[in-house]
C-alpha cells in the first residue's frame, strides 16, 4: 500500500450567489483577479468563474442567476467546511478593519492567535472567511509550515499551551542554524559587549 502523495491545493469550488455578486465578492472585495469564466461542465445552468487568491492557486465559484445573496451563517457540523482563510501582508492587514468598516460589513475585529492575526466576516452566501496575517517570515529557503512545525515542536516540549511569538524566534533561529552554513567553529550565543 503506498500513498497518493499530493503537493498543494490545486483549487477550492465553492457554491455562490449569482454572477455579478460573485464578482463583487471575490474580485471588488478580496482583490482576486477574475482570471477564468465557462460553464459548470456538470452544469450547463450554472457558470464557473475562477479567481486567483495571490498564489496562482484558484478559487472557483458555480454561480446560477436565480440564486440570491443569503447571509445566514453556513452551516458547520463535522464534515462540513468551517471557514476559508486567505493571507494578507501586514500593510493590507493593519486596513481590513477600516475597509470592512467602509463597506458596513460585520465582522469579528482583530482575533489574537499567538503565530498570527486573524479577522473573520461572511460572505454574501454565509460562509466564514478569515483573513489572516502571519507574525513571521520564514527564514530563506524555508516555509511557514517548516517554521510551525519547528514552534510546535518547542512548545510542546516547554509545556506551553499554544505557540507565541517567543516559539517562532526561536524555530526561526533553529532552521537557520541547520540550513545555513557559518564559519563559526561555535554558532553559539556570543556577547560583544563583555569586557575582555
Amino acid at each position: 500500500m503506498q500513498k497518493i502523495q499530493v503537493q498543494g491545493v490545486h483549487h477550492i469550488t465553492l457554491t455562490g450567489a449569482d454572477r455579478q455578486t460573485s464578482i463583487d465578492f471575490w474580485e471588488g472585495l478580496l482583490g482576486m483577479p477574475f482570471v477564468f469564466d465557462q460553464p459548470n461542465l456538470d452544469d450547463p445552468d450554472e457558470g464557473h468563474l475562477y479567481f486567483d487568491p495571490g498564489d496562482g492557486r484558484l478559487i472557483t465559484i458555480f454561480t446560477d442567476e436565480g440564486r440570491s445573496p443569503d447571509p445566514r451563517p453556513a452551516p458547520q457540523e463535522p464534515g462540513m467546511v468551517h471557514h476559508l482563510a486567505f493571507n494578507l501582508s501586514r500593510a493590507v492587514f493593519s486596513q481590513v478593519v477600516k475597509r470592512l468598516d467602509a463597506r458596513g460589513i460585520s465582522h469579528s475585529g482583530v482575533k489574537d492567535r499567538g503565530f498570527m492575526d486573524s479577522i473573520y466576516f461572511r460572505d454574501p452566501m454565509g460562509l466564514l472567511v478569515e483573513l489572516a496575517c502571519y507574525r513571521f517570515e520564514p527564514p530563506v529557503g524555508c516555509t511557514h509550515a517548516d517554521v510551525m512545525i519547528e514552534a510546535h515542536r518547542m512548545r510542546v516540549a516547554r509545556g506551553d499551551y499554544n505557540i507565541q511569538e517567543i516559539h517562532l524566534a526561536d524555530a526561526i533561529e533553529t532552521l537557520v542554524g541547520r540550513r545555513q552554513q557559518s564559519l563559526s567553529k561555535d554558532r553559539s550565543p556570543g556577547d560583544p559587549y563583555r569586557t575582555r
